[in-house]
């Protein structure tokens, strides 16, 4: 398999508090902590969550700023949720000594099973979150498989499994009244795989698909170019059939698998790249569903690493970015040539002819100064050094800082020497890139 270079960096625009962040799951299986902790500033990798809460990982991601979500496993959930000082331990031994210096931001109560003991535990972390006075800092939250929502399509019909309404409901009025979140995993890989590919691999992949194409809800009359954007308005109708109507949703794994046996075809490098790169587009846009557009869902990609001695088909150990010597299993990147929406419309940020060269070079100076602009490709022998002119350098900074804002309006202004054009600015080698970073 060709490994090609890996970059995903986002800069987070001025309204963060409200945008979408794209994370990456780790597993069990990793190099070491300090490797690890490496990869991840290497590629700007800004939001983590962990299996487990491993004090040896969450050493290595001290003082980085990373925000880790870290995990209760399944065999400690029946002695938490039966015992309010065991939970209170579990928080004081694998919490506490860490935040905040790791930025702890989240605990998942990982639970294959639904049963009682699952509200048990969540809320006896959470008094004990209070108790350390992090009540405020951590949330707690558990993540659900897509498989309770029971009748996904049309989404404006979708419920969740009436057998299991007796714990969801009491459960997500809790996370509710905390001001938490509803978690899922949503992988459409494995949807596809079960539907005998039935469904469009196109509508698996976030491919963009032409309006007679897309599968509609003929409820609501909204059209749905992808399987991911169909189950997240699913899962906020199941909610709302339970009276649960301020719940935002998270989304804790989806990803797509790089390699698979004889019998698995669509699990290659070019599916992954395709998947995860319009994924991370997706989310990062903050677009949202059709039915609840414009509302952020942030996302965790599954995986980081490969994970090569995992049992089963080729494709379940085939998920990560990464191979486990850090190297990229393929290419995730955004640049101009990769649409927004995935059509023609796309615009972007010049210099304007005519521009006072003062202003121009002040607006450029800021660009790759305070605007974080990554500028080392207009340096001598650098792809976009030519032309070596004031205007062309300026529009490659410009255009490059629009697209770290989410092209929001007033990003292409630079004191009036900018302005936007749906005509490609790239040249030869030289690609404007948007360059995100999780």
């Amino acid at each position: 398999m060709e490994f090609l270079l890996f970059l995903l960096v986002f800069i987070v625009p001025a309204a963060a508090a409200q945008d979408a962040f794209i994370g990456v799951n780790i597993g069990t299986n990793t190099p070491n902590p300090t490797q690890v902790a490496t990869l991840l500033k290497a590629h700007n990798i800004h939001h983590v969550r962990l299996y487990n809460a491993d004090s040896n990982m969450l050493l290595a991601l001290a003082n980085t700023g990373i925000a880790v979500a870290v995990s209760l496993p399944n065999d400690q959930i029946a002695p938490i949720s039966l015992s309010n000082s065991t939970a209170a331990k579990w928080v004081s031994h694998n919490i506490v000594p860490h935040h905040p210096t790791t930025n702890i931001t989240t605990i998942c109560i990982n639970s294959n099973l639904l049963t009682p003991l699952l509200l048990n535990a969540l809320k006896n972390i959470h008094l004990a979150l209070i108790a350390s006075n992090l009540g405020n800092k951590i949330k707690v939250s558990t993540p659900f498989p897509s498989t309770i929502i029971l009748n996904s399509f049309p989404p404006s019909q979708a419920f969740f499994n009436r057998s299991l309404n007796h714990i969801l409901l009491p459960t997500l009025k809790f996370l509710q009244s905390i001001n938490s979140y509803f978690m899922i995993n949503i992988h459409p890989y494995l949807d596809y795989v079960q539907s005998n590919r039935t469904m469009p691999l196109d509508y698996a992949l976030f491919k963009p698909l032409p309006t007679n194409k897309a599968a509609q809800d003929t409820n609501t009359h909204l059209h749905y170019s992808s399987f991911f954007d169909s189950m997240i308005d699913s899962a906020y109708s199941a909610m709302a059939d339970l009276n649960i109507t301020n719940l935002p949703i998270m989304v804790m794994e989806s990803g797509w698998p790089s390699k698979g046996g004889a019998d698995e075809p669509d699990a290659n490098p070019e599916n992954a790249r395709t998947y995860n790169t319009n994924l991370v587009k997706h989310v990062l846009n903050n677009t949202g569903t059709p039915r609840h557009p414009g509302i952020a869902v942030s996302t965790y990609i599954y995986e980081l690493y490969n994970e090569d001695t995992k049992s089963g088909p080729l494709s379940g150990k085939d998920w990560g970015l990464f191979d486990m010597n850090g190297d990229p299993v393929y290419d995730l990147q955004l640049s101009a040539a990769v649409v927004a929406n995935g059509t023609s419309n796309q615009t972007y940020c010049t210099a304007k002819t005519g521009a006072e060269a003062s202003t121009l070079q002040a607006a450029l100076d800021w660009a790759c100064g305070a605007g974080k602009v990554d500028c080392s490709p207009l340096m001598q022998g650098k792809p976009c050094y030519e032309p070596d002119t004031l205007f062309d350098h300026a529009s490659y900074a410009f255009d490059i800082y629009y697209n770290l804002m989410g092209k929001a309006p007033g990003s292409c202004d630079f004191n009036g020497v900018a302005t936007i054009t749906s005509i490609s600015p790239s040249h030869g080698s030289c690609t404007f890139s948007q360059r995100l970073e999780l």
